[in-house]
C-alpha cells in the first residue's frame, strides 16, 4: 500500500512540474503578445532599447555583448528598431566603419512608458532570494533542461516565445530538426 501511495505522488509531482512548465510557458506568451500588442516590440526589442538608454549610444558589437545575443541577432533587432523610429544610426566621425546607435525620442519615450520585461521581475523577485535557494532553483531547472534533452538548445537570456530575431520566424534549421528527432 505504501507503494502505491509513493506512486500517486511521483504522478501528482510530475503533473505539477509539467503544469508548472505550462505555466511558464503561458505567462511568457501572454507576456510578449501584450508588449507587441501595446507597444509594437518584442521582448528582445525591448531590451535592446533598455541597454541603449542606459549606456548611451552603443555599437552594435556593444549592445549585443549587453544583451547577451548574437551580432547577427542584433543586426535584425536595430533594423527593426530603425524602421519603426525608435532609434537612430550615426557613424563614427573617427572611424566610419564603426556605427553608434541612439535612441530617437520615440525611442526614449517607449522606454520610459514600457512595462519591464518579464526577466526583468524575475530577476527582481530572485535577488529577493538568498543563494543557496537561487542554486537550488537553478540546479533544479538545469536537471528538467537535461531530461527534456533541451541541453543542446542555444538560448538568450530572455523570456520570450519564438524567434528572437523576426527574421528568423517560421524557419526551422536542419540541426534543429534533428535535435528534435
Amino acid at each position: 500500500m505504501e507503494n502505491h501511495s509513493q506512486g500517486s505522488n511521483v504522478l501528482s509531482n510530475e503533473l505539477r512540474i509539467i503544469q508548472a512548465l505550462r505555466r511558464i510557458i503561458r505567462s511568457t506568451e501572454i507576456h510578449s503578445r501584450q508588449l507587441a500588442l501595446q507597444w509594437k516590440v518584442t521582448a528582445p526589442q525591448l531590451i535592446c532599447l533598455r541597454a541603449i538608454a542606459q549606456h548611451g549610444p552603443l555599437t552594435g558589437s556593444k549592445l549585443a555583448q549587453q544583451v547577451h545575443l548574437s551580432p547577427s541577432t542584433i543586426v535584425g533587432i536595430l533594423d527593426r528598431l530603425e524602421e519603426k523610429h525608435l532609434v537612430t544610426k550615426t557613424r563614427a566621425v573617427d572611424d566610419r566603419r564603426t556605427i553608434h546607435v541612439s535612441l530617437t525620442s520615440q525611442g526614449e519615450k517607449l522606454v520610459a512608458e514600457a512595462p519591464s520585461p518579464l526577466q526583468g521581475k524575475l530577476f527582481a523577485a530572485l535577488n529577493r532570494l538568498v543563494p543557496a535557494d537561487q542554486a537550488i532553483i537553478a540546479e533544479s531547472l538545469e536537471r528538467v533542461v537535461e531530461m527534456m534533452e533541451a541541453h543542446n538548445v542555444e538560448a538568450a537570456p530572455i523570456l520570450e516565445t519564438g524567434p528572437i530575431d523576426q527574421s528568423a520566424e517560421g524557419k526551422i534549421l536542419p540541426s534543429e530538426v534533428e535535435e528534435l528527432v
